[in-house]
């Protein structure tokens, strides 16, 4: 086992200014259940703390409840059993309804003594449910609706295939259920027309360059007869030959002719006015949006430029690893010949579609059988692995979705397989399979879901802060585990790494301090194993979701430092399987309660172990 492989001698500098971050915003309280209940005696206090506790559970109840209502299309990621025959309403109107949905929660929140929910079942969700409330609230200076057209999967024609393909079929109210869902695409598809004319209106504008991708993504839909659609799918899951007719006609006769209308809007009217510049800070109170979104995904309140120069410190660190692999494995410490040799030699790539999915269900066999050595809780729910369909081979990178909350439906791992002899094992393919599977995301969700005791609003709100900073922290604990199969993939672990380095540079860079998309790329392929088609798409991704990108590697290196915390305080005492339970256990709560609650634990177990 490779412990040494996380580098802890340098870990708390790294993380100065996070940990400054994490002070400043830290909500007071402990995440996570506390062995204690409140101190307050009498019936009137306790019937107050009961109210109290009654009063948080039932708005978060109405809080997940509530999104899942008005957006029931992203239940396919989280396995939240929401309504099937249709999909949400982003309309002005129906946008204003729920902002003021959302003010009325806080408000009652607000009006909560948070101290009497210390100890309870409440607590985690009463603080999850606030401080992703005021996230969401800060974020409407962004006007995200009015200037989606994004390449990437918060476009709907990206998050689309995932929805049809998750739609059950099989019995007369599914297949009514799946015509009624894809019947509403048109309506969904012209109101994202309506909303982009309105953000041209009010100078809110997507960048060109993303324009452009997606007016090809929408070609490459229009290109293929409807039962090659991603829409088509739930047909080919069932026996049924009216519905597939019937599914067949609603694809040819509606949505095909409202993706056209986007496509021609696109190419006519949107394109000459859609901004030039890349940075979310040339749109109205841009660079408030992106604080604002910071948070949002980062669940951490940090600058730009502190963002961009923790970056740049983790990649030298990054680049002094990949030195020791190229002296060890590769014969040179040059890292940009490593990486160009390893991104072009083809002994280091893959030869078809079918060895990479092949490759990518071995690694995937191999972790599952090794996570009961590392964690306490192991769900039971599996993972199907599948490539991107065809229309979305070249979005590259891998991406994953849960299935049923039950189980009954598995989550899934999709991946790109295009132009397989491009694609270097030396580039993360295989660390990337870990983040997405076991055990990472998949691990990740259903600990959640399987687990007892988690409230529904963290079992099925995703925060990419804990979330994606655990999948990235399971790359490294993969090696730990003796996953990887060679230098190479080692080195690829490394590549993904310096991938999440580089966009701590690249996304503030060009949406606060004034980088050009060109400069982002040229960064990316400088210093990542990268190739330039993947790059692109990449800087695309972080052009579309301003801040998304940063809370990848921001929080894989709290739970490094958590980690390095609770070992040096605990000594042999310490136990990775309960750490990792408890980091995972609760959902994807925000940094801060992350951290308050892994602080509290070493205190208790270090009381304990001191007593003994």
């Amino acid at each position: 086992m490779k412990l040494e492989a996380f580098a802890r001698t340098s870990t708390d500098a790294r993380l100065a200014p996070l940990l400054a971050a994490l002070l400043i915003a830290a909500f007071g309280f402990a995440c996570g259940g506390a062995d204690t209940t409140s101190d307050a005696t009498g019936s009137g206090a306790d019937g107050d703390a009961n109210e109290a506790v009654a009063a948080a559970i039932a708005i978060a109840d109405e809080y997940v409840a509530g999104y899942y209502d008005q957006f029931p299309e992203e239940a396919y990621e989280t396995g939240y059993p929401a309504r099937l025959d249709g999909l949400g309403d982003r309309g002005r109107e129906a946008m204003a309804v729920w902002e003021a949905q959302e003010d009325a929660w806080l408000e009652r929140l607000a009006a909560i003594d948070a101290a009497a929910l210390e100890g309870t079942e409440a607590f985690v969700p009463y603080t999850f449910s606030r401080e992703r409330l005021e996230a969401s609230v800060a974020r409407r200076v962004c006007r995200p609706d009015l200037w989606n057209v994004s390449p990437t999967w918060t476009g709907w024609q990206n998050f689309f295939p995932n929805v049809f393909s998750q739609q059950p079929v099989g019995t007369e109210q599914a297949r009514a259920d799946a015509l009624a869902r894809a019947r509403d695409v048109p309506r969904f598809i012209d109101t994202e027309i309506a909303n982009l004319r309105v953000g041209v209106e009010e100078g809110f504008t997507a960048p060109r360059s993303n324009v452009e991708a997606v007016i090809g993504q929408l070609d490459a839909l229009l290109a293929v007869a409807p039962e090659e659609t991603p829409y088509y799918d739930p047909a080919t899951r069932d026996d049924d030959a009216a519905f597939a007719e019937q599914l067949q006609s609603i694809i040819a006769d509606e949505i095909q002719p409202a993706t056209r209308r986007l496509r021609d809007y696109l190419t006519e009217d949107y394109l000459p006015a859609a901004r030039t510049d890349v940075g979310v800070t040339s749109d109205p109170g841009g660079r408030d949006c992106y604080l604002a979104s910071v948070v949002f995904y980062a669940t951490l309140p940090l600058t730009p430029e502190e963002i961009h120069e923790t970056g740049l410190r983790e990649m030298e660190r990054i680049q002094a690893e990949m030195r020791e692999i190229g002296r060890r494995s590769f014969g040179t410490e040059d890292v940009a010949e490593l990486l160009a040799t390893v991104r072009t030699d083809p002994q280091y790539t893959f030869e078809t579609p079918q060895e990479i999915i092949d490759y990518a269900q071995t690694a995937t066999d191999r972790a599952k059988a090794a996570v009961p050595e590392w964690f306490g809780f192991v769900p039971q729910a599996e993972v199907e692995l599948r490539p991107y369909p065809d229309y979305m081979q070249r979005t590259g990178g891998g991406f994953y979705s849960a299935g049923s909350a039950d189980g009954s439906r598995p989550g899934t791992y999709e991946f790109g397989t295009y132009e397989p002899r491009k694609l270097s094992k030396g580039g993360g393919f295989e660390a990337t399979t870990f983040h997405e599977t076991y055990p990472g995301h998949h691990m990740q969700v259903y600990v959640a879901l399987e687990g007892a005791g988690v409230h529904p609003v963290l079992q099925f709100f995703f925060t990419s802060g804990l979330g994606e900073g655990w999948a990235l922290y399971t790359e490294r604990l993969a090696d730990e585990m003796g996953l990887y199969s060679s230098d190479v993939d080692r080195l690829g672990m490394l590549s993904n790494e310096a991938f999440r380095a580089a966009r701590l540079v690249v996304d503030p860079g060009m949406h606060a301090l004034g980088w050009t998309r060109q400069e982002a790329i040229d960064y990316m392929l400088a210093n990542t194993a990268g190739s330039v088609g993947g790059i692109s798409s990449e800087v695309d991704r972080y052009i579309a979701v301003p801040g998304q990108a940063t809370s990848y590697l921001t929080g894989s290196l709290l739970i490094q430092q958590l980690r390095a915390q609770a070992e040096e305080a605990l000594g042999d005492d310490f136990d990775i399987r309960e750490f990792h339970d408890l980091v995972i256990e609760d959902g994807t709560v925000t940094l801060v309660m992350l951290q308050n609650k892994i602080e509290r634990w070493i205190e208790v177990e270090s009381a304990d172990s001191g007593g003994q």
